[in-house]
This record gives structure tokens, sequence and C-alpha cells, in this order.
């Protein structure tokens, strides 16, 4: 939003002095606040209830992330700190007074959803902060003038520029995180976040990547490859399951390239974190570019068949035209991707390997496309995604002589009609399964599962059965997913070793002391008064006589003097 002050403030650093108290100072000062009785009076309370909206940490705040399931673990621990600090996170963005939109790079239509948004919120006079990887790739975009910006690397410091774009400052966050000269993968893994879904925890084990394809906006944002080390994603992993977590996401830009930069590999954190895995729990990998995977396929195969990893990964191909992929600058050729994959359905029976596509790269001609329609021909792939070549400015592709658009929509239609024309699943019909149950169906009417493959399997909407393993009889089949009948004499499992949270709920919260000395789980929002980046038990404040607007505007002075 356009800034209250007469000039931008490009950092918030340029706010605050060395003697100003840190985050952590600010966060460790909550315990140690002691609000003094004072007779009430009611010119103050009405002072007191015109103020409150002004007071960073009592705002409501909606959230939207577009993209990947990077950029989805981002908007969690963005929203859990928020919440940690005592701002209300709210799924309706018209009772709102602040929207965080974490945004998309990859393709055009993303970014206009995002810019659209923007437009949006200032029509109904919202005040924004952007995040993800549009602002951080092109900050000097026209229509982010004026707009509090929180970098990819910066997501930890999420509270600061809220609390000041809550004021009516522009504060913008964009640089890099390292340690000694060494670029570090991001924040912290061991922030507060919320969960979207309290069942299935997203862990990024690394940032960047190691490539520089032509066609990609990502590496503008993320740049190049930085990974957290092994100890660090273990723990929270461990912790994850100490929460109720059953599911384990593991993503990046691209997981396969994990470690080169810190003297380590991918299998070598898999084999630590599957020792942590509870039994009926599972991991899924994520997506994986063909040059790295290339080099630790017999590892990868015994990973994959391992009872608590869903043998399923997603590599990219783009294309099966050489010529179009040395354009690319995929760094590898048509055969090292079918090597692959013929590998891992040798030695992983039954393996999902999902892939994508871009139709209508420059210079892509009709021998090039039907090169690919061979392709999809011979593996039939499960889960395709197609993509229409769109050139986002700043990329070599963009400068390239582009595909008429008219071709790049019928190849896109040509080659989603192919993929349409097979059902993958239609041999599983009949098959005795066990399903993990983490979600709802989008119309509501099932409980969304997985088998062994990541294969969606709907099953009847029991309570019993979330976040359980069950045992199933396949009975349908469609283009995505299969219908699964409960095998009565089985009993469901639970791999959880402890409740899952609640949703909505704040994971990774710090213990505090309790008024007794003993030490417990930092208290349910409900029975703390937050104000910005303090809190006071409420009965605390009740014991002592104290209404919630007085204890309000006695933190407010407290804050405005520490600032």
């Amino acid at each position: 939003m356009p800034s209250a002050c007469d000039s931008l403030i490009e950092d918030i650093e340029d706010m605050v002095s060395s003697t100003d108290p840190t985050p952590n100072e600010r966060q460790s000062a909550r315990k140690s606040i002691v609000p003094r009785s004072r007779k009430k009076n009611e010119s103050l309370i009405n002072e007191e209830l015109q103020a409150d909206s002004l007071i960073p940490g009592t705002q409501k705040i909606w959230m939207k992330t577009w993209g990947c399931s990077h950029n989805n673990s981002d908007g969690e621990y963005m929203a859990g700190q928020l919440a940690a600090s005592g701002y209300k996170m709210t799924d309706d963005p018209t009772d709102a007074d602040l929207w965080v939109l974490n945004s998309c790079t990859v393709k055009n239509p993303a970014e206009d959803h995002f810019r659209n948004s923007i437009k949006k919120a200032l029509e109904q006079q919202k005040k924004v902060v952007v995040a993800g990887c549009v602002p951080q790739a092109q900050p000097r975009m026209d229509y982010l003038k004026g707009l509090s910006i929180i970098g990819v690397q910066q997501i930890d410091r999420v509270v600061e520029v809220v609390d000041e774009a809550v004021k009516g400052h522009s504060v913008r966050l964009l640089g890099q995180k390292k340690d000694g000269g060494r670029r570090l993968g991001g924040a912290r893994l061991d922030l507060p976040k919320i969960r979207k879904n309290p069942l299935i925890e997203i862990i990024s084990i690394n940032t960047g990547c190691l490539n520089a394809c032509t066609y990609c906006k990502t590496k503008h944002a993320r740049g190049d490859l930085a990974s957290y080390p092994i100890e660090e994603l273990v723990e929270r992993a461990r912790q994850s399951f100490q929460e109720g977590v059953c599911e384990i996401w593991l993503t990046s830009e691209d997981t396969g390239a994990y470690g080169r930069d810190i003297g380590t590999d991918l299998p070598t954190l898999l084999w630590r974190l599957v020792e942590e895995i509870p039994e009926g729990a599972m991991l899924r990998l994520g997506m994986t570019n063909p040059p790295y995977i290339l080099e630790h396929l017999e590892e990868m195969a015994k990973i994959l068949n391992h009872p608590r990893v869903y043998a399923f990964l997603h590599v990219p191909v783009q294309s099966a035209s050489d010529s179009v992929l040395m354009d690319m600058k995929r760094e590898y050729c048509i055969d090292d991707f079918k090597k692959v994959v013929d590998f891992l359905k040798e030695r992983v029976p039954g393996v999902t390997i999902a892939t994508d596509l871009i139709c209508g790269f420059p210079g892509e001609t009709e021998e090039d496309f039907q090169e690919t329609i061979n392709m999809v021909k011979l593996y039939r792939f499960p889960s395709l995604f197609i993509n229409q070549f769109y050139p986002r400015p700043g990329t070599p592709a963009a400068k390239m002589e582009q595909v008429p658009a008219h071709v790049k929509k019928q190849r896109t239609k040509e080659l989603s009609q192919l993929f349409h024309s097979y059902n993958p699943y239609d041999h599983k019909v009949g098959e005795r399964q066990h399903v993990l149950v983490t979600e709802e169906s989008f119309d509501a009417q099932y409980y969304v599962s997985h088998n062994k493959f990541y294969e969606q399997v709907l099953v009847p909407k029991r309570a019993e059965f979330k976040g359980k393993m069950i045992e199933v009889d396949i009975y349908e089949a469609g283009k995505h997913f299969l219908k699964g009948r409960p095998v009565e004499e089985s009993k469901p499992f639970t791999p959880s070793i402890a409740a899952p949270l609640r949703k909505g709920e704040v994971s990774g919260l710090m213990q505090h002391q309790t008024p007794n000395g003993i030490q417990g789980p930092s208290m349910p929002s409900s029975s703390v008064l937050f104000i910005g980046s303090y809190s006071l038990d409420r009965e605390v404040l009740k014991k002592l006589g104290i209404g919630l607007t007085l204890a309000a505007a006695i933190l407010a002075f407290i804050v405005e003097k520490l600032y």
C-alpha cells in the first residue's frame, strides 16, 4: 500500500538503531511485563478504543499463497509467526485489515492473479504486504511501488514488516542470508508455523538450484543452491511427528541437488530421515531434475522401496527433443531421462513417475513436438503437468523467436487430449491396498488417502479414518483417482505418536514458565492477550482487576517507550 510517509524506506534496518531491542529481545520481553493496576477512567477507555486499531498485533490478516509446495511452506511459516505474535489469521479476505500475498513467478497467469489481488486489496482499502518470488525477482515493478516486501530469505522477519505496514510504513527486506560468506538455505526451520493441513509437514531441504534454464524466472528469486544441514532437517521432522503429523513432504527447487554445496547428498539425508518416521507414517519426495538423480539411482531405488517412503518421484523432462532441451539449457538429453525412468520402473515395481512438459518453447518444430508425443505414448505417465510456454520477462527465452500463439495452444490441446485418452489405474480394480488418509476431497464427499505409490484413493468420510492407515479393496478407477472400500475385519492403524494440532493452531511455539514454575506448552490465544509482540495472561489481568482495554493502553505505552 502507498506509504503514509513522504519517502519510501528501502529497508526496515533504516528505522532501527543499534540501541533498539532485537526481535528476540521483543519476544523474551513478553514474560517480564506485568501491568500495574490503575483506576479506570471512562474518558481513557473511549480514547483507548479509538487507538486500538493502530497497535500492531491486534489486526486480522488474510494470507494467500500461489505456487509450489516450497511457497506453501513459506506461507505456513509466515502465518505461524504472525499468529504467535498476536495477529489473528482469517480465511475471510473482506474481514481482514491487512493482506499478505505470497506470489509465484513460474508462469504469467500466476503473476496476473497476484497483481489483480494487489489491485483488489487497494480498492478495498486494505493494507498490503507482498512476499514470494515475484517481488524478490522484480522488486521495482510499477505495481509494487509503495508496498512492503518480504524477500524469500527474510520470512523470519514477517512480524516486523507487518508491524510497520500496519503503521503505514513501506519497508523492504530482500537481502540474502550468509554465514562466513556462504549463502544459507533461508529462514530457520524451527520457526512457528500454521500447517494448512495439521497432518502434513512440508519441509524445504534447500533453496535455489544449480541450473540456469533459459525459461526460468524462479532462479532470479531463489538463486543458487543453498542446503540446510542434515541435523536441522532431521530435528524438524522429529518435531513434526511429535505434533501429530503423519506425512512429510520434502520440497525445494531441485531435491536431487541437495547437499552438493555442503559436502553431502540426498540419499544420505533420506536414510537419516527414515529412521525418524513412525510405523504407518509416510515420506514423499519432491521434484528432482534428471542430471543429479542420475548419480544416485541405485540408492534412490532402495529408498523408494522402503515401506515408509512413497514409491513416487517427480522428474520434469519438459521436452523429448534434444534440440529443445539444449535451447532450454536443461543439462541432460532425452536418453538420460529415459535411463532414470527405465531404471526406477525396473527396480521399484509399480513406481509412479510424474513429469512436466512445456508446449511451444521457442524454436520447437513440429518434429520436436512429435518426439514429445511419442514419449508420452511410450510411458503413459499417470501424472503429467502440461504447460503452454509463457515468456517470462528477463529470461533468455523471452528474447528468442517465439512459436505463434495459436500453434502453442494447438500443441497444448493435442498433448492434453493424448493424456486423457488412457486410464492409468484400470488394472488396479480388485486390489487390496493399505492407504494413509490425510485430506478431504474438494467436493467434501470423501476422505482422500494415498497408497504406497502415492495414487489418490477416495474412501468413505468417517471421522475414525482421518490420519490413519487403513486397508481397502479398490472397486473403481477414474482418470486421477481410485475408490476404496474399507476392509471390515481390518482396524485403522494410528501412525501418529501424538495427537495432531487443531486446524489453525500454531506449531513450534517455545515452552513458557507457568505461574507455579512448571514448564508448560505455550498457552492458546484464547487465554492470552496479545498486543503487538507482547502478551499477557487474561486470568492474571482479571485477578488484578484490569480490563482488556486498559491493558492494551498500558502495553501500547510500553511499546512506544521501547521504540
